[in-house]
């Protein structure tokens, strides 16, 4: 398959084919005799693998780890579990951030609103922030 064909069949673009192609997450493609790349059917599985991995909020390096302990032959299975436990504690510190921001802005949203800009206090920029 050449490029933009190997492409469409992962969902993403020929450009993003060739960056993940220079970060090593590719096997440098065969060329045909007139110089195009030749990608094959394991291609497409891997940049699917790929897309999946970034859905889930892996990094390329992180998916480049995985990639190479499969291309050594070996299952990523422990490799993969420990990345997304490490996924899943980042993204409940994220939560409980957002959570924590959400409450403060709202606090401050609630006291400007019932705010009156006659009484604001020249010496401070701002009283609600």
């Amino acid at each position: 398959m050449r490029i933009g064909e190997t492409a469409a069949a992962a969902g993403l673009t020929a450009k993003t084919l060739r960056f993940y192609e220079d970060r090593g997450l590719l096997p440098v493609a065969d060329r045909a005799p007139n110089g195009y790349r030749d990608y094959t059917r394991e291609t497409v599985d891997r940049l699917e693998f790929i897309r999946r991995g970034r859905t889930a909020g892996l990094t390329l390096t992180q998916i480049g780890g995985i990639l190479a302990v499969r291309d050594a032959g070996q299952a990523p299975c422990i490799h993969v579990r420990e990345l997304l436990a490490k996924q899943l504690s980042d993204l409940d510190a994220q939560i409980a951030e957002l959570t924590a921001l959400r409450a403060t802005v709202a606090e401050a949203h609630d006291a400007a609103a019932a705010g009156d800009p006659v009484r604001c206090n020249p010496e401070q920029i701002c009283s609600y922030l």
